[in-house]
């Protein structure tokens, strides 16, 4: 009689999963350097940090800065379309936190990501978390926007793949034209959602819907 194999934790059941690692950006943060930065900054800008509650501002600026840059490094895992599923996959509202490049302020919203599926598919959650490894950097919202878009569409080879962002960016309501409430949209449509009619339109529509919105 020939016995059978006995499955581990590294001998998975099934050999349809396929992780792809994503790290961290490689870069090394000097937290004590900027901290110094951050103290020169604000002594620069008229600001001192000689009261019991600005004494520690450099410091927490250092450390509130390289938390929104430090991406959290993850597997982006995907799965054998077994069922043929062939219909949008949508996830929609994703919360979005970046910063823009050009101000280093904060710009915040939802981001709404879909694909048509191929022969794979891939676990719901990691499309909220390859927004967050792009956002988490300094960023422009048009580049962000197509990083998420051909990450998706090189990894899973979908028959398309669409990613709309809304977001408000304070360089634009706290300084400037001080436009507060203005949101900025910005998309990016790769393979049948951009090329086909009724598939960009589904995705635009599901994208754009609200709770309460009638059809």
């Amino acid at each position: 009689m020939t016995s059978q194999p006995v499955l581990t934790d590294r001998e998975p059941a099934t050999t349809n999963v396929r992780p792809l690692h994503v790290p961290a950006p490689a870069s090394r943060i000097d937290l004590a350097a900027a901290e110094r930065a951050a103290a020169d900054l604000l002594h620069a800008l008229g600001i001192g940090t000689d009261t019991e509650s600005l004494r520690g501002t450099p410091e927490r600026m250092a450390r509130a800065y390289a938390e929104l840059f430090t991406p959290p490094a993850f597997d982006l895992t995907t799965f054998d379309n077994d069922e043929g599923y062939d219909e949008l996959v949508l996830a929609r509202d994703i919360p979005l936190r970046s910063v823009c490049e050009h101000h280093l302020l904060p710009f915040v919203g939802v981001a709404h990501v879909g694909y048509l599926p191929g022969a794979r598919i891939v676990g719901l959650s990691k499309l909220a978390r390859v927004v967050t490894h792009f956002a988490s950097r300094p960023q422009v919202q048009e580049r962000l926007t197509k990083q998420i878009a051909a990450l998706l569409q090189s990894e899973l080879a979908p028959k398309g793949v669409g990613v709309v962002i809304e977001a408000e960016h304070t360089c634009m309501s706290l300084r400037g034209v001080r436009a507060p409430g203005a949101r900025t949209v910005t998309s990016a449509l790769l393979g049948r959602l951009r090329t086909d009619p009724s598939s960009r339109a589904e995705f635009l529509y599901l994208a754009r819907r609200r709770q309460g919105w009638s059809a």
